[in-house]
């Protein structure tokens, strides 16, 4: 996005979209910037003879399973040869980083007073999300795991070159690392476990607690997250993150005379969030699935700190992440993998493990570990280092989970959330798993991380993207890519009269929200509406016939007629054949070639599209920054709310 972009129209519709507290909230946050920008930086209270306590159990690091380790070692050496890969961009110059270059457009952040840094303008800074990612030391978390498990000092050594080399180039409020809370709040965790995970290393001292830069660096980052706090429409993810951080390091470096206000009030603020931004259900209230397991992240690892330090949490806070584990096994499908729904920009809140390893996996892992996984849970074959590390440091949960009650077979309907999942239970022959959405278009009042898709369908067999949600791709720079992948036409649902449902006001803002409502969610059916193109109402049902492998949608607008798209996206690694108004879908999975048949509804016409850029049409994106060309069947007609629109995929074999 440009400054340009930033149009006074922007500005005033995210306005509207402020309550009275919030906007005297902003008014402070302004005040206290310029007041801040007018002398330089405090140097902070002086702190001497300090150590730091919050280490490992003896014999952790003993548990970590070998083959997590060896996927950890290949990451780190991966790290030391100076390879990363960020958003779906290759980097050769990890040995010797340039903290403000953004590889993407070859531009560099510039320096001055943080808050001037006008970080959303590529034009003036490049893609920030490209800049920041590094800047949340993340790697250097793995490169101290990796000198945890072997004792070998390179790893450690490169840990501490990084960590001096960023201090140095990013003082306090200078420049693009200090603009955004969230930042500040992963980076300050990051910090914690570098500390941690190099306890062993004869330098570690010298290169925290005994380092004057280190604790100013520390003791500037507590400043900032309390006094400027995501608020109002605003107080999503973001404010988790900068909660969860500010009390990590209150708990682990609690060498400040500040630091127990700040764990207080970090503390305070996380157990209101944590419930604030959770549905009873358990399913996180942005209905954006990743931000799910951030959440869940970075509240699992609040908790670790809280019991190393031995603050006590309140009951409220362990009750909410065991509610969002036991969602989280209820909603994946045979291979871990859970819906692909609203934003997504691969963040995570905690990272100690190699590439390859299975993020949700590894999360369910932990959930085991921490409160005992309950009997419907699916399996999980894979390993990961960082489940041992924080179940040494949490405190088991009381009866394991039996101090709430948790449900005694696996949820298929989540009302709240407006969230159902139909599955078959044949997995012999290929699990086939539908999600249907039915549920708020999105958090707060600006549903920042919303998509447009509205009574959208998810369809997987035996764990294969079917039809597919296409993904996020990216958040700032490319206004158009931005727009798709939100957009209604982006889903697999009825687009009336080439508009979304939900009125958007900028990358991150809705101005006018499509209402759903779930008429009927069973184990094989559901129904929904929606209002999102008043006076018509669009209304769906899904029915699953497992017996017969076949899954049914059909498709009512009422009202006068009105012009309808219809999309499907498929998956990437399916092909199709489309003759009329049937498709032969194809595809091959663990070395096994597969099929459907796609019956669409005979009153559209139907094209294929696939990898078009004007419009955009016919995308996939598998991870943040990346995207690839996959099929789009479409059709447009009318609809005259007298015959609705019948879609039946029939899977064979």
């Amino acid at each position: 996005m440009t400054r340009a972009a930033m149009s006074a129209g922007w500005y005033l519709r995210r306005l509207s979209r402020m309550g009275p507290a919030e906007v005297g909230g902003r008014v402070g946050d302004t005040v206290r910037r310029r007041r801040w920008r007018a002398s330089p930086p405090p140097d902070g209270p002086r702190v001497t003879g300090v150590r730091f306590t919050s280490v490992l159990p003896a014999g952790t690091l003993a548990e970590v399973p070998p083959d997590a380790v060896k996927r950890l070692l290949a990451e780190a050496d991966r790290l030391m040869a100076g390879h990363a890969v960020f958003f779906g961009v290759d980097r050769d110059d990890l040995v010797d980083p340039d903290w403000s270059y953004d590889p993407r457009t070859g531009r560099r952040a510039p320096g001055g007073y943080a808050f001037d840094v006008p970080y959303r303008d590529e034009e003036a800074i490049g893609d920030v999300k490209q800049i920041w990612e590094p800047s949340r030391h993340q790697y250097l978390t793995v490169l101290a795991a990796a000198y945890a498990v072997t004792g070998d000092e390179r790893y450690a050594e490169r840990v501490a070159a990084h960590l001096r080399s960023w201090w140095t180039a990013n003082p306090p409020l200078r420049g693009v690392h200090w603009v955004s809370g969230i930042e500040l709040g992963i980076r300050l965790l990051s910090w914690v476990w570098v500390r941690r995970l190099l306890d062993d290393w004869p330098g570690a001292a010298a290169l925290f607690e005994d380092n004057p830069v280190a604790l100013h660096q520390i003791w500037h980052h507590q400043r900032w997250l309390a006094a400027f706090p995501s608020r109002g429409s605003s107080a999503n993810n973001h404010v988790v993150a900068e909660t969860a951080g500010q009390f990590a390091a209150a708990c682990a470096f609690g060498w400040f005379p500040s630091s127990p206000r700040w764990r207080g009030d970090a503390l305070r603020s996380l157990e209101r969030q944590l419930r604030a931004n959770t549905f009873a259900s358990g399913l996180n209230r942005e209905l954006a699935t990743e931000y799910h397991g951030l959440v869940l992240e970075l509240g699992l690892a609040a908790v670790a700190e809280a019991d190393a330090a031995g603050v006590p949490v309140p009951a409220s806070v362990r009750r909410v992440l065991l509610r969002m584990t036991d969602a989280l096994a209820a909603v994946v499908d045979r291979r871990l993998r859970p819906p692909r729904q609203g934003d997504a920009d691969d963040g995570y809140g905690l990272v100690v493990d190699g590439a390859g390893t299975d993020r949700w996996g590894s999360l369910l892992s932990t959930g085991d570990a921490v409160f005992g996984r309950l009997p419907w849970w699916p399996a999980v074959t894979g390993t990961d280092v960082r489940t041992p590390l924080l179940a040494a440091l949490v405190r088991p949960y009381p009866g394991r989970g039996s101090a709430v009650a948790r449900p005694d077979r696996r949820p298929a309907h989540f009302a709240d959330a407006g969230l159902t999942i139909l599955r078959s239970a044949e997995r012999d022959r290929g699990e086939i798993w539908c999600r249907c959405d039915g549920g708020p278009h999105g958090f707060l009042s600006i549903a920042a991380h919303a998509h447009a898709d509205a009574l959208s369908v998810e369809v997987r067999h035996d764990g294969v993207d079917v039809l597919a949600d296409p993904g996020t791709y990216c958040y700032h720079g490319q206004p158009e890519w931005r727009r798709y992948f939100r957009s209604t036409i982006g889903h697999n649902t009825l687009e009336v009269d080439g508009t979304d449902q939900s009125v958007s006001g900028g990358p991150f803002l809705w101005t006018r929200q499509a209402r759903s409502r779930v008429l009927a969610a069973g184990a094989d059916r559901w129904s929904a509406e929606h209002d999102g193109y008043r006076p018509s109402v669009h209304r769906r049902r899904v029915e699953l016939a497992a017996e017969r492998r076949e899954l049914t949608i059909v498709d009512e607008l009422s009202g006068d007629r009105r012009a309808v798209r219809l999309a499907f996206h498929l998956g990437p690694a399916v092909t199709a054949q489309l003759t009329g108004h049937r498709a032969v879908l194809t595809w091959t999975c663990d070395g096994e070639d597969r099929s459907a048949v796609l019956d669409l509804p005979g009153q559209l016409a139907w094209e294929a599209h696939r990898g078009e850029s004007d419009p955009p049409l016919g995308w996939y994106s598998a991870g943040f920054g990346r995207k690839e060309s996959a099929t789009t069947l479409l059709g447009t007609g009318s609809a005259d709310g007298t015959r609705g629109f019948t879609t039946v995929l029939t899977f064979r074999g």
